[in-house]
């Protein structure tokens, strides 16, 4: 079958309201050099600046209240975090490459520790 059936095909099965109805979920983003600042449709925001290997990351949560500030600092194929929460909750992790897969670890205050791999294929888990 030419490429063109097949994408009328694919066309007859999608419902029509999804092919052309714009999505309002997304945040909307603003960015200079070295700052990008997003919101959604709820009211969350975060902001990203970076200097050099380093990044600020900055947000506020609507549903909880909170504020949040985050600092990552790349080396090589490492970046380690740490963030601070309004509530008091800190964090701390770091985020391996190794091709193209990523190894997360992350720890915080309130006991919560998790590890997550992510591969290009398997996506995470």
């Amino acid at each position: 079958m030419k490429l063109a059936g097949i994408v009328a095909l694919l066309l007859l099965v999608i419902p029509t309201p999804l092919i052309a109805m714009p999505r309002n979920d997304l945040a909307l983003c603003t960015r200079s050099a070295t700052l990008l600042a997003c919101q959604d449709s709820k009211g969350n925001y975060y902001s990203v600046r970076t200097e050099g290997s380093t990044f600020y990351l900055r947000g506020y949560e609507v549903a909880s209240k909170r504020l949040w500030a985050q600092t990552n600092s790349r080396y090589g194929a490492l970046t380690f975090f740490t963030g601070l929460a309004s509530d008091g909750e800190a964090w701390v992790g770091y985020s391996q490459r190794i091709g193209w897969t990523t190894r997360n670890r992350v720890s915080s205050s309130s006991g919560a520790r998790f590890n997550l791999h992510c591969s290009l294929i398997g996506g995470c888990q």
